[in-house]
């Protein structure tokens, strides 16, 4: 199954860029034998500004076919080891693509949200979208690690 982490914007040269290319990196390695795909960063850049115009243009990234989840602040809480049962739930039913998707910094439009597969939330705090990608990052890492009985987590 092909992992997919779909973002608006795209990070400079921040500490944040530098964390979430090094899970991504550590996820693709550690997921090969458990049929995971290398993770990629999808950076979308929207040509009009709000959240209708964001969701247009991660709609166009992602194309068809894709179970999508939605990081949204009113999601579903998932603990690591139950965020990696559900990528192993979804892998092992058939679902060729997974991707998480992580608004602007106003959110993800509310239609995008409800149009999604699932949702998920990092808490009720409130998040820079440049934090929740390397977040969301070391979280996929972390249940890649957890589907491959690796010693990286402890319950």
């Amino acid at each position: 199954m092909r992992v997919s982490i779909a973002a608006i914007g795209r990070l400079s040269r921040a500490p944040e860029t530098e964390l979430v290319t090094d899970y991504l990196k550590r996820a693709g390695a550690s997921g090969k034998s458990l049929g995971l795909t290398p993770v990629d960063l999808i950076e979308v850049e929207s040509r009009k500004s709000g959240k209708p115009a964001e969701a247009e243009a991660l709609d166009t990234a992602i194309g068809d076919g894709a179970w999508t989840i939605a990081c949204d602040e009113r999601g579903k809480a998932l603990t690591s080891r139950a965020l990696a049962e559900k990528i192993a739930s979804l892998r092992d039913r058939g679902e060729r693509r997974l991707v998480f998707v992580i608004g602007g910094a106003d959110g993800l439009d509310p239609a995008f949200v409800e149009a999604a597969n699932e949702t998920l939330a990092f808490g009720p705090q409130t998040w820079p979208h440049a934090l929740v990608r390397a977040m969301l990052a070391e979280q996929i890492y972390r249940a890649v690690t957890i589907l491959a009985g690796s010693p990286y987590h402890r319950d």
